[in-house]
């Protein structure tokens, strides 16, 4: 999340595994089409060079749950678009380490539907 905040595109790679995927969000989207998610870090690095480098985003997580090697932490993500826009994303965000400590799942969980447009 600090990587996203400061706009740290090689910091925010950094944190992933090589096979690494995202889903963002989970299933079928304008995000994601096919619904499989981006996988590997070429695919996971143009996912931020679409949707979150020319963007500013931020987060409020105000629960999180740990257990093993997962956490979901349960939250509001805004993201301020360059023209003005704001888009207001409020779901469960997962995240898998792997043993070396690196991402290898980043999942959020979230619809267009609940996405508030300020």
């Amino acid at each position: 999340m600090q990587a996203v905040e400061a706009g740290d595109k090689q910091a925010w790679l950094d944190n992933f595994a090589d096979d690494a995927i995202v889903e963002d969000p989970v299933g079928a989207s304008i995000l994601d089409p096919e619904g499989t998610g981006h996988r590997g870090k070429e695919a996971i690095a143009a996912f931020w060079d679409a949707n979150i480098g020319p963007n500013e985003v931020s987060f409020d997580i105000r629960e999180s749950y740990a257990a093993g090697d997962e956490v979901a932490n349960v939250g509001t993500i805004t993201t301020r678009f360059p023209g003005g826009g704001v888009a207001v994303v409020t779901g469960v965000y997962t995240y898998r380490v792997g043993d070396d400590g690196r991402l290898v799942s980043l999942r959020t969980h979230w619809s267009m539907d609940d996405v508030r447009m300020d």
